[in-house]
């Protein structure tokens, strides 16, 4: 070998060799990349949230609408909605990674997106650990390894106090209702039905066949939950909660245990949904401690 070359080969044998990201999605399908994604592209809100809380948000070239936080995700360009995803416009913004949510896109965009040659990851939170583990996914696929494990340390230490200051406490039936027309609720497999959990509640419809499911007044007041909790649109409380006061048979309703809580605080699987859990939390202890004085 020649002498000139000998530094080159040393060089060479001590660089460090870039392993490739390898990680399963809620497919249960391996996803690799020869290197870290630059150009993003979010098909849910929560995700564009995550993507940010990862450390990743400059490497979104766009987004669905209502993706609005933080402030600056809502300058990121849209390509439909999660629901109604534009193919021409994703395609154009020529992603090297596009993050999907599987229950609100559906398996048909995914197959389609896969069969346009596109790399997706599809996301979908069942319990409050995914949130932690959907940061840390996001930003091993974004070189963001440091700042998203420590936003996803933060959280779960958040999680930690929260389950063992209420979690085995005495369980409360709780009917969480998402919208009124139709009437709508969550099954046992949702993510919010694990914060329920987490704060010592039990969701009443969680026997529910389907992850969001469409339900009547009068399967509501056979169950007769002792807390109603309602989200609706915005951060204002919908007018639709305190419609269920005419119905005095059911516990929520006689001993006035009906609640809020904002909506993007606790239906977007994001790092907020601990912020959502700490206030529900203390809304089924305070109805907790009512029903305990009430037995005295």
């Amino acid at each position: 070998m020649r002498l000139w070359l000998i530094p080159l080969v040393w060089i060479w044998m001590l660089s460090p060799v870039q392993a490739d990201i390898r990680v399963e999605d809620a497919l249960g399908r391996q996803l690799v990349l020869k290197n870290p994604a630059v150009r993003i592209v979010s098909l849910a809100p929560h995700i564009t949230e995550v993507v940010f809380a990862a450390g990743a948000g400059e490497q979104l070239v766009g987004a669905v609408s209502y993706s609005d936080y933080p402030e600056a995700a809502k300058d990121i360009p849209r390509v439909g909605s999660y629901d109604s995803v534009s193919l021409e416009t994703l395609v154009a913004l020529g992603p090297d990674l596009i993050l999907a949510w599987r229950s609100g896109n559906g398996d048909e965009v995914v197959k389609r997106l896969g069969s346009l040659g596109l790399t997706v990851y599809v996301d979908e939170p069942k319990t409050l650990e995914d949130v932690a583990q959907s940061l840390r996914v996001v930003g091993q696929l974004t070189g963001n390894d440091d700042t998203a494990n420590a936003a996803a340390q933060d959280f779960m230490d958040a999680l930690l106090r929260l389950r063992e200051t209420y979690s085995e406490r005495e369980t409360i039936g709780v009917y969480y209702q998402i919208w009124d027309e139709p009437l709508l609720t969550l099954n046992g497999d949702h993510l919010i039905s694990d914060v329920v959990r987490l704060c010592g509640g039990s969701n009443v419809f969680a026997d529910a066949i389907t992850l969001v499911s469409r339900i009547s007044v009068e399967s509501v007041i056979r169950a007769d939950p002792q807390v109603i909790i309602a989200s609706g649109m915005d951060q204002a409380r919908p007018q639709w909660l305190d419609a269920w006061r005419q119905w005095d048979s059911m516990q929520a309703v006689q001993n006035k245990q009906l609640y809020f809580v904002p909506p993007d605080l606790l239906q977007r699987h994001t790092p907020r949904i601990i912020q959502g859990a700490e206030i529900l939390c203390r809304q089924l202890q305070q109805a907790r401690e009512y029903y305990g004085e009430r037995k005295n």
